[in-house]
């Protein structure tokens, strides 16, 4: 990854004015190995982490960090997004690289363990961190992880890792409100994504940021085959999340999961969730970020899972 890129001004300014009315605190953590994170915090009590999808940042939490109480909430951009620096990225060992990321961002917060939540390919990450480091996280929480068994990939990511395709649509279709919207669409979130018209700005900035998009296309390439169009499931046969993957998974966990998910209806994250050990299921009001249009509904039942002892299951 190119070091010398810059986040572009329009994604700081638009941060700045959207974090001017947040009550969260911003500030960057320097890790062991040099590069800054910048990250999101708010509340006191236990340690719960949040791990943000392609193209966004920690800022597409907002609705949901106004109504979590009872922990100390630390959203971070992921590398490359938000005000973040990149890292080295490699295809072969995307998500190692990732997992060594985030637990040298536990360890420059002096965490210990923490409960972990990811959304979407946030998800995917948070996933494959509690296996890889079960005893760093207490409780797991998934909302709308693709690639779990008989998932399905929306069209717009099939599209943009579509050799070619994605390139071509970037220069017809080049980020704007109109398109955003459009792109909401098919995660559900249309409606709901159009009430929050600040991130639906920033979310038009990310898309223009020359790094921001180059982290999103290389993570789209990582977990959508190339022959996406051509797939009944679209997701890269190395990044899918196996059912044996699923069975070693020993932290409780709890797939939170839209009525109106993109990825696949109930009986889909009904029959995932039966294969964690310890598995929870909660179905919410909303498509693929239910929490846009039913924060607090979403913060319930993540508050609710996350604040029970770990030896409950």
């Amino acid at each position: 990854m190119n070091r010398t890129i810059s986040h572009s001004d329009e994604v700081r300014h638009g941060y700045e004015q959207l974090l001017e009315k947040a009550s969260v605190s911003s500030r960057h953590v320097q890790l062991e190995t040099g590069e800054q994170v910048h990250v999101l915090e708010a509340g006191d009590g236990p340690p719960l982490v949040l791990l943000h999808g392609s193209g966004v940042a920690a800022w597409f939490f907002l609705p949901l960090l106004r109504e979590l109480e009872g922990f100390r909430v630390i959203a971070p951009d992921r590398p490359t997004q938000g005000l973040s620096d990149p890292i080295d990225l490699p295809r072969a060992a995307y998500h190692q690289t990732l997992i060594g990321w985030l637990d040298r961002l536990l360890d420059a917060l002096d965490l210990d363990s923490v409960a972990l939540l990811g959304h979407s390919a946030g998800g995917v990450l948070a996933l494959r961190y509690a296996l890889a480091h079960p005893s760093r996280v207490e409780r797991l929480v998934l909302i709308g992880p693709p690639g779990l068994p008989k998932t399905r990939c929306p069209l717009p990511y099939r599209l943009m890792a579509t050799p070619g395709v994605g390139e071509l649509m970037s220069r017809i279709a080049p980020p704007s409100p109109k398109s955003m919207l459009r792109f909401a669409k098919f995660m559900r979130e249309e409606e709901t994504f159009a009430k929050h018209p600040q991130l639906v700005d920033l979310f038009v900035a990310a898309g223009k940021d020359e790094l921001a998009a180059s982290g999103t296309t290389a993570e789209v390439r990582v977990l959508v085959s190339p022959f996406a169009l051509l797939s009944p499931y679209g997701f890269h046969r190395r990044s899918r999340v196996r059912p044996d993957e699923l069975r070693r998974l020993n932290v409780p966990t709890l797939l939170a999961w839209g009525e109106r998910e993109p990825l696949g209806d109930t009986a889909v994250a009904l029959a995932a969730t039966s294969l964690i050990p310890h598995g929870h299921l909660e179905v919410l009001p909303g498509g693929h970020a239910p929490w846009l249009g039913h924060p607090t509904e979403t913060a319930t039942a993540i508050s609710a899972f996350a604040s029970r002892e770990r030896t409950q299951a």
